[in-house]
Formats: C-alpha cells, sequence, structure tokens
C-alpha cells in the first residue's frame, strides 16, 4: 500500500530518477539541478527521495519551470525528513506527488530509508546517479535498478573525488556515461521525447584567465595555487574573486572548484 499526496496522475508518467550524494559538491548540485530541469523540459517526471544534496537539487530544477517531480519519502506523509524540505515538500504536494509506503506519522528510522529506494527505482524507466561514493545509497538505488530491468546512467567525474567513485565503479560494470540529458533521452525512443539544445554559456578560451586551467573541478586551495600560478597574494585574489563573480568558478572553505571552462 502507498500512501501519495498530489497529482496521483503522474504514477503514469515516464519518470527517471535522480540520485546522488547527500554531500555533494557544488558540481555535483548543478548538474542535478540542470539535469533535472532538460528532463522536465522534455516531458519527463524527475522521482527522486527528497534527501538533502542530490535528490533536493533534483526535486528543486525539476520545478523550475513548472515541471513535475515525484519524491519518494523514507518517513510517513506527516512527517517530513529532512525538516529543511519542509517548504520543498509543500512545493511538490502542489506541483507534483508525494508518495511513501509508510503509515503517516511515521518517524526517519534510518532503516526505512534504503528500503524506500526501491520505490524511487521501481517507478522510473531509469535512475541516474550523481556523484556517489563507494558506500553510497544510491548504489543500493542502482542494484535496484538492475533488478528491476530498469536502465542506469551515471555522471562521471574526477577519480580525486570520492563523491565520483560510486558513480565511475557504474560505468565500469556498464551504466551509460551521461554528458547530457539528450544521453538519456535517446535511450527510450518510443516515449517520442524532444532532443533538448543544451546551452553552452562557457566563453572562449581565448577570453579566458590564464588562472582557469590551473583550477581542478574538484578541489584545489589558494596554496596550490599560488605554487601553479606564480602570482602574488593580491593578483591571485583578484583573478579568483572576478572568476566567482563569472560563474566559472565556486569557493568552499578549503578551496576552489571548477564549474566552467
Amino acid at each position: 500500500m502507498l500512501f501519495v499526496k498530489g497529482n496521483i496522475k503522474l504514477l503514469n508518467a515516464p519518470q527517471v530518477a535522480i540520485v546522488g550524494s547527500r554531500s555533494c559538491t557544488p558540481y555535483g548540485q548543478e548538474k542535478a539541478h540542470d539535469l533535472a530541469q532538460q528532463l522536465s523540459d522534455s516531458g519527463i517526471t524527475v522521482t527522486s527521495g527528497l534527501a538533502i544534496g542530490v535528490d533536493g537539487m533534483a526535486h528543486r530544477g525539476a520545478l523550475k519551470r513548472r515541471g513535475s517531480t515525484i519524491a519518494v519519502l523514507g518517513t510517513g506523509l506527516n512527517n517530513i525528513y529532512p525538516k529543511r524540505h519542509f517548504e520543498l515538500a509543500q512545493q511538490v504536494s502542489e506541483q507534483g506527488l508525494l508518495i511513501s509506503e509508510f503509515w503517516p506519522d511515521t518517524p526517519a528510522y534510518p532503516s526505512n530509508f534504503p528500503r524506500r529506494n526501491r520505490i524511487v527505482s521501481g517507478l522510473s524507466l531509469g535512475t541516474l546517479v550523481i556523484e556517489a561514493s563507494l558506500k553510497s545509497g544510491s548504489l543500493i538505488t542502482a542494484r535496484y535498478a538492475n533488478e528491476q530491468n530498469r536502465e542506469v546512467f551515471a555522471l562521471p567525474g574526477s577519480i580525486d573525488n570520492p563523491q565520483a567513485c560510486g558513480c565511475l565503479k557504474l560505468i565500469q560494470q556498464g551504466a551509460k556515461l551521461v554528458l547530457d540529458c539528450n544521453d538519456i533521452i535517446n535511450e527510450f525512443p518510443a516515449l517520442q521525447l524532444p532532443q533538448i539544445a543544451t546551452e553552452d554559456s562557457t566563453p572562449p578560451v581565448s577570453k579566458q584567465s590564464p588562472l582557469v586551467a590551473l583550477i581542478d573541478y574538484n578541489l584545489t586551495s589558494f596554496e596550490t595555487l599560488l605554487a601553479r600560478s606564480g602570482l602574488d597574494v593580491v593578483s591571485l585574489q583578484n583573478q579568483l574573486i572576478e572568476l566567482e563573480i563569472n560563474g566559472i568558478i565556486t569557493v568552499q572553505p578549503q578551496g576552489y572548484t571548477k564549474l566552467k571552462g
């Protein structure tokens, strides 16, 4: 038995699950949001688990332009978890669908979350994993998808990023490597979904700061950039600020991560 709140017709809609790390990097957040938005634009309903990290960003991306999304909870519908996603859950129930197999007041028992993953994968035509460690619960969802004869997709990442190791392992095992949403759409020709034009807002290489090439897609410390660039502290800081403003990098307490370029 399933408890539902929202548009129950979405249970019959073509769905793709997007799952991944709760402690994802800014790169993972961006890709989860953008891929979910693109899939939603193509007519696919995005399904996930309402967790922090990749799940939450996928729901937000799908909802950005009034798209539809399904959230499968590991708690009862009257006990939204995590609490910080209460407003997101409200939005999902208004524009999409909340689902739980647990009685409405069921609290957040740890064992419930791996269990709900089989519903996430089972509802969907395929499951896309974005940033998952080798011990991530997202790999449980991918395993369920295999057992349920569903497609498994994975977003590649740096071999130095522990949060990407699970995705790279899935690709080694035969999951389809995803570069953009069309890699997923093309797997379901019977749905006759439109191709999505993916925007490349990256400035031409010739117009970019040479510093961009010295920043990794995984975390690069300020000290490492000082050594690589040969710049003085003030010049380096000024160039990093400009790259951040232009959306080329993101700043974290431990350093910098390249998003584009």
